[in-house]
């Protein structure tokens, strides 16, 4: 399959109409879909007609079909589901920032992809809509929260979906699925309106791609500075031509844990290896021990997303004038909004407050180094079916309302615990507000591919795209089968 760019450029050359082109993925929706369900919703006439009112083909894009995240990436008109069974009839009544943003590029939005309930999951398997399943070996998962997308853009079915990233949500199943996965620097992509902090800058949208000239092109076709965001990224890089490449990086690695738990042979391997290839071409490599400790820092994401989830419950509770009930929602979903309705005000703070702490700590890490590399995942992919609590943790969930603010924070970390195994490298560049990617580098003796993850200082997407570039260049990137037939 080709990229983004070479259908933009049939389409803005007139060697392929707009219907032509959405045949064609209509035709990979029919074959892939029913076996992936990886699209939760199409919506044909809503795309031609924007395809003719707009001038797509001369934009960056050149009218390209592409399929949003049904959490965050609002049309209006369309489902606002965010993967939750008490929205499940609700409709956007306007249309996001980044996905005008999408639509001025020349993107036409074409469809919405699946996602787990309010995006808590690194799996995708909603109780609204039924798992994702990964193109791969369907027996597994594509991963999540952007699972979906995932699954459209590694299937074949779109060469670029639409993703968000508030922990890992755009790198994980990346590396799950083998593709090109970007989580841009805090500030630099479109928010709101409406939500402009977006879990305290820790989540952003962007896309999952399969070649690095269509992230880079639609990273500086995107990248904007918004006098009402309450964020602004850091203007080191802040031009659309190519960035003065530095002829060798300093890179640090590691394949420690950040919570000292198991790393597959395969995530060392694919560490390792990107290692030995990054010497080869003269760059400063040097092993490293983990710079950040896993367990503090995943207690104040908690606390975020605790606090985070109650606010939005308190705002739904007072515009239907009643109480959200545990029925109402999937238990995990219940257990962070209770969590987040015993936290204090004091905890809250602490934890934003140990953000800032670590940023500065990483922002001083990138003064020795340019890059840092890791595993994207400790794992491939996980079964479809993977049960990643237990009954035991599940009845807790129950009556979690009983619990003190400190017993709710460590079942919260208990009930993540099995999942944060699988994915512990990609939270720190959240917290941080730093750039990183997921390239797809390595495959599993079982046929599963697995990413490697580089991050960089605020404002350095320049340095990601130059090391991506390099290993594109040499044919390193394991793409899936279905996008390299």
């Amino acid at each position: 399959m080709q990229d983004a760019t070479y259908w933009a450029e049939q389409l803005r050359n007139g060697h392929l109409s707009f219907h032509e082109r959405l045949e064609m993925i209509e035709r990979k929706i029919a074959q892939q879909n029913p076996k992936l369900n990886a699209l939760i919703h199409v919506d044909r006439e809503a795309a031609l007609k924007e395809s003719q009112t707009g001038n797509n083909q001369n934009r960056l894009f050149g009218g390209q079909p592409i399929p949003l995240k049904i959490l965050g990436q609002t049309k209006a008109g369309w489902p606002a589901t965010a993967g939750a069974k008490m929205f499940s009839d609700k409709k956007a009544s306007q249309t996001a920032h980044f996905v005008r943003g999408l639509e001025q590029a020349g993107f036409v939005p074409f469809g919405q992809t699946n996602a787990p309930e309010f995006g808590f999951k690194n799996i995708t398997d909603p109780e609204l809509y039924g798992p994702t399943r990964n193109p791969w070996n369907t027996m597994f998962s594509a991963g999540g929260s952007s699972g979906g997308a995932a699954a459209a853009v590694a299937s074949g079915m779109f060469p670029i979906a639409g993703a968000s990233d508030g922990g890992g949500s755009i790198r994980i199943p990346a590396s799950f699925t083998g593709l090109i996965g970007l989580k841009p620097t805090r500030g630099s992509m479109p928010v709101g309106p409406g939500e402009w902090r977006s879990w305290q800058g820790a989540s952003i949208n962007f896309a999952l791609t399969i070649s690095m000239r269509d992230t880079q092109r639609l990273f500086y076709g995107l990248r904007t500075s918004q006098p009402a965001a309450p964020y602004q990224a850091p203007q080191v890089e802040w031009t659309h031509q190519k960035a003065s490449q530095q002829k060798h990086v300093k890179i640090a690695f590691s394949t420690q844990s950040p919570v000292g738990r198991h790393v597959s042979e395969t995530a060392i391997q694919a560490v390792r290896k990107a290692a030995d290839f990054l010497t080869e071409q003269g760059h400063q490599v040097e092993e490293v021990d983990y710079p950040i400790d896993g367990q503090q820092m995943m207690q104040s994401y908690y606390a975020m997303n605790g606090g985070e989830t109650a606010a939005m419950f308190a705002d739904i509770e007072q515009a239907r004038g009643q109480v959200v009930g545990i029925d109402e929602v999937e238990l995990m979903t219940w257990g962070v909004y209770q969590y987040g309705r015993k936290l204090s005000a004091a905890t809250y703070i602490q934890a934003l407050q140990y953000w800032d702490q670590i940023t500065e700590k990483m922002e001083n890490f990138f003064e020795t180094y340019d890059l840092f590399l890791t595993p994207t995942t400790a794992e491939t992919a996980p079964l479809v079916d993977a049960d990643l609590q237990s009954d035991v943790i599940r009845r807790n969930l129950e009556t979690i309302d009983t619990l003190s603010e400190r017993q709710a924070a460590d079942l919260i970390y208990e009930m993540f615990d099995q999942s944060y195994q699988l994915t512990p490298y990609t939270q720190l560049a959240n917290l941080t507000g730093q750039p990183a990617i997921s390239l797809p580098t390595m495959m599993s003796a079982h046929r599963l591919p697995l990413g490697i993850q580089f991050m960089a200082s605020k404002g350095r997407e320049d340095l990601l795209f130059q090391i991506g570039q390099l290993f594109e260049m040499h044919g390193q990137f394991k793409l899936p089968p279905q996008v390299t037939e």
